[in-house]
């Protein structure tokens, strides 16, 4: 790769810290432009560069532009969802909007129509990936109807194209790594206004996420474990995972390095497919190591859907037999929501059904 791309990517990833996500955006797309002229020499240096830097895991040189587009999307997220009519469900999806010293995000909540003031009920927090949007993101996880069935109230805090132009949450920017800062603070703030304004058992609040989503669902429930009783993650990355944009690819095809993580072992449930080319699944495996530190006891189960994937269903429990950590390996699937709608985007109708399993788990956890 050229002298002049790499510049750009360092330019980039400065940009992270000392301009708005716009800007850093920009610079990754001019870099994206001069890559696609690369030679095969300049693409012999970058090999030369990948072992050099510890990057063996990159997955060829003439993918490094590939990979430089998933991160400008972050997560490679394109394309649309299918056209398929919506489903009225009689709850009530409403808008809204919260601000802090950090910025403004809009969100969606849903109220389930057995909603009672006088009693308190369970709240998921549920962060979309790239490109997506809180009705899209509903309408793939399905999670609105499942509220129906069990009662709980779902929020859905939206990403801004002026923090990010591919609405991606920027869980590899360091100030959106911190308690109290960034985009952390402002989703935090979202969870408490829903508690103030509406019956929530503090004790049932919980979030998950997809893909960048998925990141930023770890990085809440590590800086908050005070505010959500367990944490859901699809396709998604450890804590600290990455702190610019070099580190954010490499940790996206699976060059982790191991962080001294805060705080203590929170409850984890954990989807990731063996055929994920935009986050490797052993992204899946490092979420799991607190879980499984904590644990006394691991149990392994092997599953299938009818008329779907396969799935590897890794349980670590406690001496008394309550699971603190599963781990959902889907055989099989790539870069998508496990057993989600065509009427949303990134799903795989499959399975299994990651948003009725977290809400499994979650319930278990208080």
């Amino acid at each position: 790769m050229n002298n002049k791309l790499f510049a750009q990517m360092r330019a980039a990833s400065r940009n992270l810290v000392k301009k708005p996500p716009l800007d850093t955006n920009k610079v990754i797309q001019d870099a994206l432009k001069n890559a696609s002229a690369m030679t095969q020499a300049a693409q012999a240096q970058m090999s030369g560069f990948s072992q050099a830097n510890g990057m063996q895991h990159l997955r060829t040189p003439s993918e490094v532009p590939d990979m430089l587009a998933e991160l400008s999307r972050t997560f490679g997220h394109g394309g649309a969802a299918a056209n398929e009519p919506a489903v009225l469900l009689p709850g009530t999806f409403s808008d809204g909007s919260f601000s802090n010293r950090a910025g403004t995000r809009s969100y969606k909540l849903y109220v389930p129509s057995s909603y009672q003031a006088d009693k308190p009920a369970a709240l998921v927090v549920m962060l979309h990936g790239c490109t997506q949007d809180p009705d899209d993101f509903a309408s793939g996880t399905q999670m609105n109807a499942l509220a129906e069935e069990t009662g709980c109230l779902v929020v859905y805090p939206a990403q801004s194209r002026q923090a990010n132009s591919s609405r991606c949450w920027n869980w590899f920017s360091d100030v959106d790594q911190k308690r109290d800062q960034g985009e952390p603070s402002i989703i935090a703030g979202i969870t408490r206004e829903i508690m103030d304004r509406h019956s929530i058992d503090p004790a049932q609040v919980y979030v998950a996420g997809l893909s960048a989503g998925g990141a930023m669902a770890t990085i809440m429930g590590t800086l908050y474990p005070e505010l959500y009783a367990a944490v859901g993650v699809h396709s998604g990355l450890p804590y600290a995972s990455a702190h610019d944009l070099p580190s954010a690819l490499a940790a996206m095809q699976g060059q982790l390095q191991r962080q001294n993580k805060p705080g203590k072992a929170i409850p984890i449930i954990v989807f990731h497919g063996d055929q994920d080319h935009t986050v490797h699944p052993t992204n899946g495996d490092e979420l799991m190591v607190h879980a499984r530190d904590a644990a006394a006891i691991m149990a392994v189960e092997p599953g299938r859907v009818p008329d779907g994937h396969t799935y590897t269903r890794t349980m670590h429990k406690h001496a008394d037999g309550k699971v603190h950590g599963e781990h959902w390996v889907i055989h099989g699937a790539g870069h998508a929501w496990s057993g989600g709608s065509a009427r949303g985007s990134y799903t795989d109708g499959k399975g299994p059904d990651a948003s009725r399993e977290m809400l499994r788990f979650f319930a278990t956890h208080r």
